[in-house]
């Protein structure tokens, strides 16, 4: 596996435990949880190391600076608050924010395409132009 598909294996792992903790109304997580929720045991036996440690990363990290992401998400999403945002699509922000605040290893351009890429496969088929829209104009803005 190459590293671009184990990264993308990582921020879609990532998607899926944010979302899950974000479902179960446990954002921030309170005592105790599993890092990999939604994955069997033996799905995760089938993880890489690098993809593990690229997940834990982005799941720990997006965690520590949710206010701050969320402060921004809801910025850039004007007509749509944070808690009206799908929750797949909410959390593939999150972890893009994340990214494009801290993650300096990863370009922009990477982090959108990637995001994007998300959206397409794990959300409906017009989510990825609202994703691709809030982080492109923060790209902008930002750079």
């Amino acid at each position: 596996m190459g590293i671009r598909t184990e990264r993308h294996k990582a921020r879609e792992l990532a998607t899926d435990t944010l979302y899950s903790l974000d479902f179960n109304s446990n954002l921030p997580p309170t005592g105790d949880w599993d890092l990999f929720q939604g994955v069997s045991e033996e799905e995760e036996a089938t993880l890489t190391e690098d993809t593990k440690v690229y997940a834990s990363f982005l799941i720990t990290g997006t965690l520590e600076h949710l206010d701050e992401i969320d402060s921004i998400i809801s910025k850039y999403s004007k007509n749509r608050p944070i808690e009206k945002i799908d929750g797949v699509d909410r959390n593939i922000l999150r972890i893009s924010f994340f990214q494009l605040l801290y993650d300096k290893e990863t370009h922009p351009t990477i982090v959108i395409d990637e995001a994007v890429k998300l959206s397409q496969e794990l959300s409906n088929d017009v989510s990825f132009k609202f994703i691709n829209g809030i982080l492109d104009t923060y790209s902008k803005e930002n750079r």
